[in-house]
């Protein structure tokens, strides 16, 4: 059975990734143009080490990035060469409230957004936007103590309302927050929140948990209210924990592993924490913040679809722990499998057993919107690179996903790989881990043209998107 007519083939950028232009255009100062490159980076992105506004010993590659703001129609024209049916991309909260508590939007930034929508439809490229994507502006940091605070939600959703009123007519698929699973380990980059002497840093982080959990839940019932056939889905850091061994000790150990990541979606899906979350938080002695009204809230706007990124599989082992892959989560070895340059498992099974476990969870239309190869590539002296292991590896993942859907039964909307143009990385902060069919003229000093070129994976993806997947 071929994959769905329609299906939403594309690629995926978040705003702090790729637009640049921190500075420009009334953009107010976001958590990502204080996340350094270098050895200080994780320490930031944890909430471990305070950096509340650039310095001149660091560089930040988010502030300028691949400059998407200055080359956005010359990029969205690439994309639609390639056939796009979607673009996953993200708008930047502080482009549209510098601050985040600002009584009236940035007419300047929201309207950067109504034309790149713009020129994506002329394209034939179905916009699938972020609402936030690792995106909190600084003021609400530093002035509230990030998304700990429940202030925050409620400016969250001033914006959240401004931009899906706005563009209501222009994007149909939304999504609400990205990767949200990943804010406990990336507590800074996620929430927002810094950790002070001697607090609590659990409490702290799943005061943000719940928050963000609500203003979620919000953003559906929005989106429902405001958007005509709009649909919107949580967003889940996905790939499945295998146990080390068949010891029941390693298997109840990767269960737990995957129920940390599971609650996430089980209150957006299901409309209420799970049992095993309550339980964890009355022996931590943590008393979830409700509000009046958090359990109607939680309980009637629920997801429309289940979206997630897929990178890797890891593996759990009973009492020890495993390294950070770049994805800022643990893993213990698997010898099994091969790793990508940056040490993550090339798993592309992992990825079928991974959707039938979510679907099988959920009963919902998944989505996968982020899956790629990160490499250092080389370019010619025309900056032309052939990445056959690129190449190789999508294929590989997509066989998979066909698999999932044709011999599993799994429902998939589409497949927005990560991302399709080279950015900066998020947790490594570097341009050499690129990801793109098109190669961009820039080194992780930030030095370069910028200048596009496009990769052999270009001519690939356009004919894998022209034949539904059916030649890869």
């Amino acid at each position: 059975m071929p994959l769905k007519r329609g299906f939403l083939w594309g690629g995926a950028l978040a705003a702090n990734q790729c637009e640049g232009a921190w500075n420009e255009g009334g953009r107010g100062l976001a958590n990502a143009d204080v996340l350094p490159y270098g050895s200080d980076r994780i320490p930031v992105i944890d909430g471990r080490l305070a950096m509340l506004e650039p310095d001149q010993s660091h560089y930040y590659p988010a502030q300028q990035a691949i400059d998407f703001y200055h080359h956005y129609r010359e990029d969205i024209a690439l994309f639609g060469e390639m056939g796009f049916k979607a673009l996953r991309l993200s708008i930047a909260w502080s482009r549209i409230f510098p601050n985040g508590d600002d009584a009236e939007p940035n007419e300047e930034g929201l309207a950067f957004y109504d034309d790149v929508f713009r020129v994506c439809r002329e394209r034939g490229i179905e916009p699938v936007v972020t609402l936030n994507h690792y995106d909190i502006p600084m003021h609400l940091v530093t002035a509230y103590g990030g998304w700990r605070s429940r202030t925050v939600l409620d400016c969250f959703m001033r914006f959240a309302e401004t931009v899906l009123a706005r563009y209501a007519s222009q994007v149909k698929y939304w999504l609400t927050f990205n990767e949200i699973n990943v804010m406990t380990s990336a507590c800074f980059m996620g929430a927002g929140v810094i950790f002070q002497e001697g607090e609590d840093r659990y409490a702290a982080i799943h005061t943000a948990v719940h928050h963000v959990l609500v203003a979620s839940a919000r953003a559906v019932g929005l989106c429902h209210k405001l958007v005509p056939g709009g649909q919107i889905g949580c967003m889940l850091n996905a790939g499945i924990y295998y146990p080390a061994t068949c010891n029941p000790l390693d298997v109840q150990a990767a269960q737990g592993e995957n129920r940390k990541h599971y609650m996430f979606t089980d209150v957006q899906v299901r409309g209420y924490y799970p049992c095993y979350v309550l339980k964890e938080y009355e022996r931590r002695g943590f008393e979830i913040p409700w509000a009046e009204d958090d359990r109607e809230v939680l309980a009637q706007n629920l997801v429309d679809f289940v979206s997630f990124s897929y990178y890797s599989t890891r593996v759990v082992e009973a009492e020890a722990e495993g390294q950070y892959d770049s994805n800022l989560l643990r893993s213990a070895p698997n010898p099994y499998l091969k790793t990508e340059p940056w040490g993550r498992f090339i798993d592309p099974l992992g990825l079928r057993i991974t959707m039938n476990d979510i679907y099988d969870r959920y009963q919902k239309p998944l989505f996968i919107v982020e899956n790629g190869l990160g490499a250092p590539d080389e370019p010619d002296e025309n900056g032309y690179v052939e990445d056959d292991y690129r190449i190789e590896y999508l294929r590989e993942h997509i066989q998979a996903i066909k698999e999932a859907v044709d011999e599993d039964g799994v429902d998939l909307m589409g497949y927005t790989c990560w991302g399709p143009i080279d950015l900066v990385s998020v947790a490594t902060g570097q341009m050499k881990k690129r990801y793109g069919f098109i190669y961009v003229d820039l080194d992780d000093e930030g030095r370069g043209t910028r200048r596009r070129t496009k990769k052999k994976s270009f001519e690939w993806y356009r004919h894998v998107i022209e034949t539904n997947g059916e030649e890869l």
